[in-house]
């Protein structure tokens, strides 16, 4: 490891591991499976379900993961008039975070729900509980919806991660 790796915390690495080990084992069975159909004219028919379900993994960690760095889409060159005004910043900062908690609460509940009907049912040719497909969504709203309410609760201001005027 070198030190930029030992700097970031726990998670980050958790989350950068994870997503890697999804990603390697995706590209394994695609590229067994396109091997083997054009190759030997037969393929592993788990290799497409497998490569969905780690996708669909990857995705939500990922996405929770770039949360609390701040590498997700923002606007924030509209609130660069405010940055003069702490009033009114603070005033917009909450109602950013609140909208975020909002959207993770929306996301979560239809997640859940996902979650819940997938339990009856499994996959056709693993046989993995279809739970599994919405989970992720499930997990990644309620990480990121705890992070924007600590945020909030914290008053934190937003990161605009840069000193330029306009992104």
């Amino acid at each position: 490891m070198n030190a930029e790796t030992l700097k970031k915390p726990w998670w980050q690495r958790a989350s950068e591991g994870a997503m890697a080990a999804c990603l390697a084992v995706m590209a394994t069975a695609v590229f067994v499976n396109v091997v083997l159909r054009y190759g030997f004219g037969s393929g592993v028919a788990a290799s497409e379900e497998l490569s969905r379900l780690l996708f669909v993994w990857m995705v939500f960690i990922g996405a929770a993961a770039a949360y609390p760095l701040g590498e997700h889409m923002a606007f924030t060159s509209l609130l660069l008039p405010l940055r003069n005004k702490p009033r009114a910043m603070l005033a917009m900062t909450l109602l950013i975070r609140a909208a975020v908690l909002l959207a993770c609460v929306l996301v979560g509940w239809g997640a859940w729900q996902q979650v819940v009907v997938g339990l009856g049912s499994h996959s056709v040719v693993l046989g993995y509980s279809s739970a599994l497909l919405p989970l992720p969504a499930f997990l990644c709203s309620l990480a990121i919806g705890l992070m924007a309410l600590v945020e909030l609760l914290r008053r934190a201001p937003l990161d605009f991660g840069h000193h330029v005027d306009v992104e």
